[in-house]
């Protein structure tokens, strides 16, 4: 039944955004748990901002009325959209026409969302971390108000239980970096905010079938990494494994999404987030269902299209996978020395995604398991299997002595080396051998002051050297420690946790990201300021404070 209403939920989402559904594979033109959640029937599938105000929306992007592109899409209308478009098109040709004036006037624009917070340094790192929970902290959606309404023209995806923001420009929950909070909050011992959370993921998947990239009517086109199965086995290694029988539906329904297409998909070719390779093996890829720029980052996908030789829709779905990749972005998606105007993100099968659905597709045998049932259990043990076969056949380089992502398209691996390629260690795919030469990669290549470094290339890209992220620090730890590198593993946390405390001894912040090659310089890069909070730094610091110091 669900498998019908994602399907029908495909089609109709398709019908209104104009999304293109397929691609063929030829080469392009040049403890016990609480009642399973409620799963609701599908709502009508709202409406993105661009699809609300068209020509007020290209209009207001593309002439910069806001420094950042998020700020229109996260506003909210004070009038029901016909009623400003029409004043819209009266005012814009009389004298003096302000359109920053007119958005200000007919909108409300966001703001950070939290209250007014100054941070303590005499208190100590960890009463920041503490308090900061507080800070990032949004309430659930409260009741559905018949006489609201302007409610359906709102970006923001109403959510049933309260959930936490990453900080800064992200005012939604956003997928991937909740697993990685998550780890902060389980430390702290606030298990119902974590319950929460999942429970509000699972209702997202009830709805749209799929978590989104986070809860805004922009993002329904795309998911992000998948670390569902991760959230679940967090709150099952505190609850008992009754959770995986509570969230089982949830995480069937992800897989469904993940696979869609993949039962009619001839060798050779793929579809949406599936790719069939020319032996008949099956593993992913990032997707977004749709061909047009990201309404968040309009301006700037609208500019870099113009420099790229790529058709216009071929180079957005690019750039849009790039986005659901969550690096986005990287010379991980680029072609050899080629810039963002060379990305090929949907021609990849990346080594991280597809470790991810391994963990899922193992999640899922486990939680058939607990219902005893063997036969399901081990259908998705095959799967399992299949899928580790299939990846490491393509995506270990034994001269590189890495794990890469691999053009399924030329049929070769990418040269470029990343820290994705950790992602076997940190799952248990990797032999001991493999284990052994990524971790001599990461001490000899990777491992600088204060931290390890996303890729060895400098391209000014956010996720390229010098940067480096909680998230990939945090994995490539659990990787070294799983495979008994231990020193090493040691090593990286020191140094993240050192280079995080001295950033917040000096300016009461904890970052989105840090460059750990000159560890007194701010990190840069990307389409926005730097961004403090920060939602994955504040739960990977916790986790490895107390791994360091237990309290």
């Amino acid at each position: 039944m669900l498998k019908t209403v994602f399907c029908s939920l495909v089609g109709l989402l398709a019908t209104q955004r104009g999304w293109s559904q397929t691609e063929t594979a030829a080469p392009m033109a040049p403890k016990a748990a609480a009642a399973t959640p409620v799963v609701p029937k599908p709502a009508g599938v709202p409406l993105s901002p661009r699809q609300l105000f068209p020509g007020l929306f290209e209009a207001v992007q593309l002439g910069r009325v806001f420094p950042d592109n998020k700020t229109f899409v996260d506003a909210a209308p004070k009038q029901r959209p016909a009623t400003i478009l029409a004043a819209w098109r009266r005012e814009k040709t009389q004298p003096g026409f302000n359109l920053k004036a007119f958005v200000e006037a007919h909108f409300t624009l966001p703001t950070d969302g939290s209250v007014p917070f100054q941070s303590d340094l005499k208190a100590g790192l960890r009463h920041h971390l503490d308090t900061l929970w507080t800070v990032l902290a949004r309430p659930a959606a409260p009741a559905a108000d018949a006489t609201d309404s302007l409610a359906e023209f709102r970006s923001l995806v109403p959510l049933p239980k309260p959930y936490l923001v990453p900080g800064g420009r992200f005012r939604e929950v956003y997928y991937w970096d909740s697993y990685f909070t998550m780890l902060g909050l389980d430390e702290a011992g606030k298990t119902q905010i974590m319950k929460d959370i999942t429970d509000n993921f699972a209702y997202l998947i009830g709805r749209f079938g799929f978590i989104p990239n986070g809860n805004r009517t922009y993002y329904l086109t795309r998911s992000q990494p998948p670390f569902f199965a991760n959230i679940v086995q967090l709150l099952a290694q505190d609850l008992g494994n009754g959770q995986l029988l509570r969230y089982r539906p949830a995480l069937e329904a992800e897989y469904r999404y993940w696979m869609l297409g993949a039962e009619t998909l001839k060798p050779g070719t793929a579809a949406h987030r599936v790719v069939r390779l020319p032996n008949g093996s099956l593993l992913n890829r990032y997707w977004d269902e749709s061909d047009q720029p990201r309404e968040e980052s309009y301006a700037e996908d609208v500019a870099a299209a113009k420099k790229s030789k790529q058709p216009a829709a071929q180079f957005y779905h690019h750039m849009r996978a790039g986005a659901a990749s969550g690096w986005d972005f990287s010379s991980r998606w680029f072609k050899p020395g080629g810039g963002l105007e060379s990305i090929q993100t949907t021609d990849l099968i990346p080594v991280d995604l597809n470790c991810l659905l391994y963990n899922l597709e193992t999640v899922l045998a486990e939680a058939a398991r607990v219902a005893g049932q063997p036969a399901q259990a081990r259908l998705y043990d095959t799967k399992a299997a299949q899928r580790k076969m299939a990846l490491l056949a393509l995506s270990w380089d034994p001269k590189a002595g890495w794990f890469q992502d691999y053009n399924w398209r030329l049929k070769q691996r990418s040269q470029v080396r990343s820290l994705a390629g950790t992602f076997p260690l940190a799952y248990g795919l990797a032999t001991p051998e493999q284990a052994r030469r990524v971790a001599a990669g990461l001490q000899t290549n990777f491992l600088k002051p204060g931290g390890l470094v996303t890729t060895l290339s400098a391209t000014k890209q956010q996720w390229d050297a010098p940067n480096a992220w909680a998230p990939l620090q945090y994995l490539a730890i659990e990787g070294l420690t799983r495979y008994d590198h231990k020193a090493l593993a040691d090593t990286v946390a020191h140094r993240w946790v050192r280079l995080n405390s001295r950033v917040y001894n000096q300016t009461g912040k904890l970052l989105e990201k840090y460059d750990v090659q000159n560890v007194n310089r701010p990190a840069g890069g990307g389409e926005y300021p730097m961004q403090d909070g920060f939602g994955w730094t504040n739960g990977v610091l916790l986790r490895l404070l107390n791994r360091e110091q237990p309290r």
